[in-house]
């Protein structure tokens, strides 16, 4: 059995599994998926597919996870008061716990200072 595309409208509306004689044989739109990378929601060009667009929700999401993972990657640094550069990565903390409330939210991060930058 393998992945197979239900298309309506052009777009992906159902992901199954069946086989080549089931694809060829329905009675609509159905592309076996082999390698290629689909899920529901995905527009079809009749050649290729395309993920749908992230909504702003989706970014802002992604954004809050991302900070959030990098403060906890940096939260050692706050009572390590000799800590190399301290001052800008308590400076950094603070523009990744502000950056929200920003404009450029989520679109630019802040950037770390360069000890951590890999």
């Amino acid at each position: 059995m393998e992945r197979i595309a239900i298309i309506e409208n052009n777009t992906v509306s159902n992901i199954i599994k069946g086989n080549q004689s089931f694809a060829d044989n329905y009675n609509g739109t159905a592309i076996l998926l082999g390698d290629n990378i689909a899920g529901i929601g995905y527009a079809y060009d009749g050649t290729n597919f395309v993920a749908p667009a992230k909504t702003q929700e989706q970014l802002e999401k992604e954004g809050r996870e991302w900070r959030n993972s990098k403060l906890k990657e940096t939260d050692f640094i706050v009572p390590t008061t000799d800590y190399p550069n301290h001052a800008a990565w308590l400076t950094y903390r603070q523009q990744l716990r502000d950056w929200t409330a920003t404009d450029n939210f989520p679109n630019t991060k802040p950037s770390a200072p360069a000890e951590l930058v890999q």
